[in-house]
């Protein structure tokens, strides 16, 4: 027997809704009866896909006209519970996102209820929700409940549960009625900027290389990308080459950056140290390219060449390119 009512943040990625709040609805249907969304914006633009993995409704702000959306959601769905125009969850899932955090905080506030921070997973235990947490650079998983006697509010990690479709009819959409917030909702989103790539996104990709600090040089970086794009996969980095400025925050794997769970994981040049693991040990397929052989990656890879990566990844791009 489950949960009566989970909700969920739903997001969305362009012309569609977000992988993590799929992702978290797969995990909400295994736990409750009910299964409802809330969410800034038009929820008529996601209904069908939302139905289709499994929500019974949609609860959306409309048109926020530049507002932030953390203000408005948290607002609105806290009026709506206390107003009785809607019923509240036993639990509240939101996605480990810039968005995410912002209404998971402001939420906790307006209900007076705690957040449960970085879960990789959740179990039932009567009416609760335990949510664990991995700590010590994931080598210890939390199990942390709820206790409050009110809604729980967990904030999930990307990637933690597998998306799936139910073939669910298109959910019913309900307005929320964002109230008046002051000076607290005068910040307006003035202007966006996508993140431009030519290739799959990092934490979607089947097939990622990433490169460490064995590189040696920041053009050396040149060789993952070549590889990853001759393989239809995404280049990801350690945090160490991340720090160093050769490349992005966005290509960061690992507990401080992405977590990516791909068919087939390169990692090349990369000691495996336990902050990058976290990030890429639940991938199908590791490999690990390093002239050290003691290297802590090895430990983790389904297959080790213990080799220069300045000589192994040009003779595999040449492989591939002769193909």
């Amino acid at each position: 027997m489950g949960l009566d009512k989970i909700w969920v943040f739903g997001e969305g990625d362009g012309d569609d809704v977000a992988t993590i709040t799929l992702e978290m609805l797969a995990k909400a249907r295994e736990l409750a009866d009910t299964v409802e969304v809330f969410m800034a914006g038009d929820g008529d633009d996601y209904a069908e896909e939302l139905g289709e993995h499994g929500a019974d409704a949609v609860y959306a702000t409309g048109d926020l006209d530049g507002a932030m959306q953390g203000v408005a959601v948290a607002s609105a769905v806290a009026a709506a519970i206390e107003s009785g125009d809607a019923d509240a969850p036993n639990a509240f899932l939101l996605g480990t996102s810039q968005d995410g955090r912002d209404v998971a905080a402001r939420l906790s506030v307006k209900l007076d209820t705690p957040v449960i921070t970085n879960v990789v997973d959740l179990e039932l235990d009567g009416d609760h929700l335990i949510g664990s947490e991995p700590v010590f650079g994931g080598t210890v998983d939390v199990k942390t409940k709820n206790t409050s006697g009110k809604s729980g509010i967990f904030l999930v990690r990307p990637k933690s549960f597998v998306a799936e479709g139910v073939g669910g009819a298109e959910a019913d959409v309900e307005d929320l009625d964002v109230p008046e917030a002051g000076t607290t909702g005068a910040a307006r989103v003035v202007e966006r900027f996508a993140e431009e790539s030519d290739g799959p996104k990092l934490d979607e990709a089947n097939i990622v290389v990433s490169g460490g600090r064995g590189l040696g040089q920041q053009e050396a970086f040149a060789m993952i990308e070549e590889l990853a794009k001759n393989l239809g996969g995404a280049a990801g980095a350690s945090r160490a080459i991340v720090d160093a400025g050769w490349v992005p925050y966005s290509s960061q794997v690992g507990q401080t950056g992405k977590v990516v769970k791909p068919d087939v994981y390169i990692a090349a040049g990369i000691s495996g140290a336990t902050q990058h693991l976290v990030g890429m040990k639940g991938s199908k397929n590791i490999i690990a390219i390093n002239k050290d052989p003691e290297a802590p990656i090895f430990a983790v890879a389904d297959l080790g060449v213990v080799g220069d990566v300045h000589k192994v990844l040009p003779k595999l791009i040449e492989a591939l390119s002769n193909r």
